[in-house]
């Protein structure tokens, strides 16, 4: 539910920063082609090309996945260290295709964006095919629901969360643990490509909600996450 003042993140039945991939440098001595600086002993006279090698991933490379939406791409960083429980789910759901043409059905400008729960063909009903036993909530991990990161949403129970999950727009400090009922809503990733498109999706328009008609967070033309993979 959603209090007149409080925001919650509920599942309903029926800092974003980018970063640079690291780059190998070669090195090389300069090629000289004077006749003079040719004769100096030891002088190189042809220039050896810097050493070329595939960029990779450290083996301890925290999983990234991809959103391949229809406003555009989305890149997530998951932290397992801190969420262990969570992030485990939330790839199994990836790998499993569940998020595949499901919709952000839920869209509020100064709070989040929330998604994957409802197909694309069928707005007025969520999935439910495919969906596992709700997770523990790790909350308590010490991972902030700061703008660009990525936390479950679930129900007025704690440990209820299962599929759905909703990307931050705003310092949403009130769900950090132990929030207002002892527990918090669980982050486990940031967004590290696509913020545009996320602030995109905040700002799209939307209408009184079918299941909160108080609620104006209901997409008129709901974005839809065509793919989620993972990226290592």
């Amino acid at each position: 539910c959603v209090a007149a003042l409080t925001w919650s993140v509920v599942v309903w039945s029926g800092y974003a920063e980018g970063t640079k991939p690291s780059e190998t440098v070669g090195t090389t001595q300069p090629a000289c082609s004077s006749t003079e600086c040719k004769r100096a002993p030891g002088h190189p006279t042809t220039a050896s090309a810097p050493a070329t090698q595939p960029a990779t991933r450290p083996a301890d490379a925290k999983p990234r996945v991809e959103l391949d939406t229809s406003m555009g791409r989305i890149v997530l960083e998951l932290e397992p260290d801190k969420a262990p429980i969570t992030v485990k789910n939330f790839l199994h759901y990836v790998e499993a295709s569940f998020y595949d043409e499901t919709i952000f059905h839920r869209v509020i400008s100064t709070f989040m964006i929330q998604g994957g729960g409802f197909n694309a063909a069928r707005r007025d009903g969520q999935k439910t095919v495919g969906l596992l036993e709700p997770i523990k909530n790790e909350a308590n991990n010490g991972l902030k629901n700061l703008p660009g990161t990525i936390a479950m949403a679930r129900t007025s129970a704690p440990h209820s969360a299962t599929a759905q999950f909703f990307i931050n727009v705003a310092d949403n400090a009130n769900l950090d643990y132990p929030s207002f009922d002892g527990w918090g809503y669980c982050v486990f990733g940031r967004v590290i490509e696509g913020m545009d498109v996320v602030e995109r999706i905040k700002n799209i328009e939307t209408k009184a909600s079918f299941m909160n008609p108080r609620e104006k967070s209901q997409p008129v033309e709901p974005p839809v996450i065509k793919k989620a993979r993972r990226l290592d």
